[in-house]
């Protein structure tokens, strides 16, 4: 089987030798290849790529233009990669890459998924958009259940790839560049869903990586709004019976008092002043959400509208959460999970 590897990065020096090492071990083949998709404000990032040994074939694609997608969906488009009848795509941050993880993912595409994905428990403070509302809506509105829905392991089919990169000329004017940057995570996800089966790689311990945190804003206002217009597309499933909750795997650690304090004083600034956002409880806005947009709101418009109650949602988190315990957290976020199932099949408007 010909296979690719696709590695975006931005400024990774320290990190991208071992996660190519890792990759190429997990490939282990002279047929594969490796592309680099770098778009790094010095040469350090791909001089450290260029210089690690593997058994791969290994491309550079350097000076590209910023964005996680930009960079991913360029070296889609090269034929080494457009003929690879399986891409894996891996975060070039992690700091304890690990081959049997890209092997797993890899072997569950091979198996006939059309997207594999590492789940991997999270620390309570952290996945904040993915336990708060791209995990629960996707789930209420496919069915798909995916725990880690923005993961940055994946692996994807040859048809999946193929489908990714016609339905990305064809998006709404104002979301290309979502895709482009952050949103490529559930553009990929998405397009994978309508085509097979989606399959979660369950891993027993948190990945090490940069935090996310301090880019929530550029996060959310990429991923949402693709969240929101491809989903719109689905009829949501009736609720299922005779399943127990969601499973949250929630990660227990304690947070430097003084980063946490940060974490709430950033949030107070991005949530801005009271209005509005505690009129509806938390996750019947996501609902209203997904209802303005499959009633004709533009997509952007809608996550822009929805941007308070989700901030304040996060920062309400983060303030209780600290003086929870890791059973409570992960039921209070299966109840959110529930709950917003519910609320996507009640009319927009209803009470």
């Amino acid at each position: 089987m010909n296979l690719a590897v696709i590695l975006p990065s931005r400024n990774e020096p320290a990190t991208i030798s071992a996660v190519a090492a890792a990759v190429g071990s997990a490939l282990d083949s002279a047929r594969a290849v490796i592309v680099h998709a770098d778009s790094s404000d010095t040469p350090d990032t791909a001089k450290h790529f260029a210089a690690t040994v593997t058994r791969a074939a290994k491309l550079s694609l350097t000076h590209l233009v910023r964005g996680k997608g930009a960079q991913i969906l360029a070296a889609a488009r090269r034929p080494e990669v457009a003929r690879a009848e399986a891409v894996l795509i891996a975060d070039t941050d992690t700091r304890n890459p690990d081959p049997a993880v890209y092997r797993a993912l890899l072997d569950s595409v091979r198996a006939g998924a059309a997207l594999a994905i590492a789940d991997y428990p999270r620390h309570w403070d952290e996945a904040n958009l993915t336990n708060h509302l791209a995990r629960p809506l996707i789930a209420a509105i496919t069915g798909h259940d995916v725990p880690q829905p923005l993961a940055g392991d994946l692996a994807v089919s040859h048809e999946t790839m193929t489908a990714a990169l016609r339905a990305v000329e064809t998006l709404p004017t104002e979301l290309p560049g979502c895709v482009d940057g952050y949103g490529i995570d559930v553009f990929l996800l998405l397009t994978a869903a309508r085509l097979g089966p989606v399959a979660s790689v369950r891993l027993e311990k948190p990945k090490l990586h940069a935090g996310s945190f301090p880019h929530l804003p550029a996060i959310y206002h990429q991923a949402v709004p693709v969240l929101l217009h491809l989903t719109a597309a689905w009829s949501p499933p009736p609720a299922p019976r005779g399943l127990g909750p969601a499973l949250y795997r929630v990660a227990d650690r304690e947070l430097d008092p003084a980063r946490h304090q940060a974490m709430l004083t950033t949030l107070y600034d991005l949530t801005g002043p009271p209005g509005g956002y505690d009129e509806r409880s938390w996750p019947l806005p996501a609902a209203d959400a997904w209802h303005a947009v499959n009633s004709g709101t533009p997509a952007p418009d809608a996550a822009r509208q929805l941007w308070p109650h989700y901030t304040r949602r996060v920062l309400d988190w983060l303030t209780s959460g600290q003086h929870a315990t890791t059973r409570q957290r992960a039921q209070v976020l299966a109840a959110a999970h529930a709950h917003l199932h519910t609320a996507v099949l009640t009319p927009a408007g209803a009470p």
